[in-house]
């Protein structure tokens, strides 16, 4: 039985390790924390359009009343799913309440017993979950190292499939893609992308790092995330039909959970067509992440104890190891106005504490 005294031991120790965690109320400073990287969380032409669109629905729906194979399926759902299919370039789309959850259905369900899933070290942890979820062998390679990937694709067996991010949420750095893909055709493996991060963001129309490197028909399976630069909620896998038929049958993520209101759907709806017709937003992003990084090569000529990553996203990692370090630094800045958060150990590995440093187009 857990006791409450194992509960309070273990609390205790994240205490004196620097690593408790706690709900942070930072009011009033100025966003350099969130993943509203374009400002549409915030936007009020999107957020009138939204409403808009909403009220004029015919009849009430606060709710999906259930899962997509009982109640929850609707004429929004379906229609979406299609436009999302060819915004993607890919044969059909799956709508999942988050990305967190389309990563444990995808991962959950595909990869069988005997099959093998590679995944990057520095995944984020709901690929990780997915991947202990499933009934295949699981291992890791070193962060974007091919060599050491092939390694593990060499002590493989069963089916392979490679897990990546298109831009990593702790380093910000992409992932190798075109070589990634070269690999995985030469030992017939299948990759399942994350394009949380990338979605909005990467290509000229922000339709993550697979459509604008013109690489989408070479991928398994791909994940686009809402919550991030899409400003509202929610995510979607695209693939092949059988895939998608596949992850409807068999994935306990999609069929066991109650499928996202109408008011989510109206609101992923009119984030996409805001996003076509904004690319400036892109642009601008694009802009002020190349001033930070000069300011920020200029300003660590002066400060040699900390560091950054090979990032060239609009998620710029501070390296400031060790927690109580990375936590006084982020306090100090956080006085100053500026949300900027620490990212501790446990998160990322000893040694390689952080601020996280998120830029915006607004």
């Amino acid at each position: 039985m857990f006791s409450v005294s194992k509960l309070d031991q273990i609390l205790e120790k994240k205490k004196a390790e620097n690593n408790f965690r706690q709900l942070p109320r930072h009011k009033g400073l100025v966003d350099f924390v969130s993943n509203d990287y374009l400002g549409f969380s915030r936007s009020e032409k999107l957020a009138n359009t939204i409403r808009n669109r909403y009220e004029n629905l015919p009849g009430i729906n606060n709710g999906a009343t259930g899962s997509r194979l009982l109640s929850g399926n609707s004429e929004l759902a379906e229609p979406l799913e299609e436009k999302l299919a060819k915004i993607f370039q890919a044969e059909a789309a799956l709508l999942f309440n988050s990305g967190y959850s389309a990563n444990l259905g995808v991962l959950s369900a595909i990869p069988q017993r005997g099959d093998t899933i590679l995944y990057d070290e520095l995944s984020h942890a709901c690929i990780k979950d997915g991947a202990r979820l499933s009934m295949a062998r699981r291992m890791s390679f070193r962060h974007n190292d091919l060599d050491d990937l092939e390694m593990k694709i060499l002590d493989s067996h069963g089916d392979i499939y490679i897990v990546a991010e298109s831009i990593y949420s702790m380093d910000g750095d992409t992932c190798p893609l075109k070589d990634l893909v070269t690999l995985a055709n030469r030992y017939d493996a299948r990759i399942i992308l994350d394009e949380a991060h990338s979605t909005g963001i990467s290509g000229a129309r922000g339709l993550g790092h697979a459509v604008s490197t013109q690489l989408e028909n070479k991928i398994f399976a791909r994940i686009y995330t809402f919550g991030k630069a899409m400003g509202v909620h929610g995510a979607c896998v695209v693939g092949s039909r059988d895939f998608i038929d596949y992850l409807i049958n068999c994935s306990r993520p999609f069929i066991y959970t109650t499928a996202l209101p109408p008011h989510s759907l109206v609101s992923i709806d009119c984030a996409f067509d805001f996003l076509l017709e904004h690319p400036e937003l892109i642009k601008r992003l694009r802009q002020r992440t190349t001033f930070f990084l000069d300011t920020l090569r200029a300003l660590f000529k002066h400060y040699s104890e900390y560091q950054n990553t090979n990032s060239t996203s609009m998620i710029q990692p501070i390296i400031v190891p060790d927690n109580q370090k990375a936590k006084a630094l982020a306090y100090h800045i956080q006085n100053s106005g500026y949300d900027v958060r620490a990212i501790l150990s446990p998160t990322v590995k000893p040694g390689t504490e952080r601020l996280r440093v998120c830029l915006h187009s607004f």
